[in-house]
């Protein structure tokens, strides 16, 4: 399955995203790692190794996206075969409903819910095309409805249920294509957003991204909601 497949990680020099980055790699995936410098993307690859890729990549900018797909077929000679939309930010502090800081709602919106959209937009079609593709947003268990208790990170918890519905949303347009779309928890990891104190080490929060990213020819898994390879509520 993974050879010759590309996979293109978002926010994949750093925490979470590079420990995906180099599991994928050790599957044998070429693995594009992107990031909002190249320079950043080039130290990451590096680390990671044979089948790692640098390129730029701002997902709050259309032009850059357009800009990073073409360059990504030119490095790569084809099309994007696994997307992991990991890029992604947490800008709330100690705010909490009823007051809203609209900055920090469109920022926060505008890199995880519409950042992942437009990359979808730019490689989907070529999966489709292709007859084959996985799409993984990642997400946090702080985006369900079912488990939603409190007004903690407001604009952070609205944005990954948004995420949340367009993976759904963008689950069933696909639905028969050999693409399939995914959204995974990687739960309280240690990473710049995590913090240090975190329980989970990087490993353990890429597990559950990796499994849907590589989820086998034949497999029907698609429009879930995953936290420790386990369906989460919704």
């Amino acid at each position: 399955m993974s050879e010759n497949r590309t996979a293109l990680v978002t926010g994949g020099a750093r925490g979470i995203g590079v420990e995906i980055c180099r599991q994928l790699a050790e599957r044998g995936l070429r693995v594009l790692v992107a990031a909002r410098q190249l320079e950043t993307a080039e130290e990451a690859c590096r680390t990671i190794g044979p089948g790692a890729l640098p390129l730029a990549l701002d997902v709050s900018s259309a032009k850059s996206v357009t800009e990073a797909v073409r360059a990504a077929a030119e490095l790569t000679g084809g099309g994007v075969d696994v997307l992991v939309n990991n890029a992604g930010v947490s800008l709330d502090g100690e705010l909490r409903p009823p007051y809203l800081d609209e900055g920090v709602l469109r920022t926060t919106l505008d890199v995880n819910l519409v950042g992942a959209w437009r990359v979808a937009e730019a490689v989907v079609p070529g999966m489709v095309r292709a007859g084959y593709g996985r799409v993984v947003n990642l997400t946090s268990s702080y985006g369900s409805l079912a488990l939603m208790d409190s007004g903690r990170h407001p604009a952070y918890r609205v944005s990954k249920t948004a995420l949340n519905a367009f993976t759904r949303m963008l689950a069933g347009e696909l639905s028969g294509t050999g693409v399939l779309v995914n959204a995974a928890d990687p739960g309280w990891t240690r990473s710049g957003m995590g913090g240090p104190s975190a329980p989970r080490g990087p490993e353990e929060g890429a597990d559950t991204p990796v499994w849907l990213a590589t989820l086998p020819d034949g497999d029907e898994t698609t429009g879930g909601l995953f936290a420790g390879r386990e369906p989460l509520p919704w």
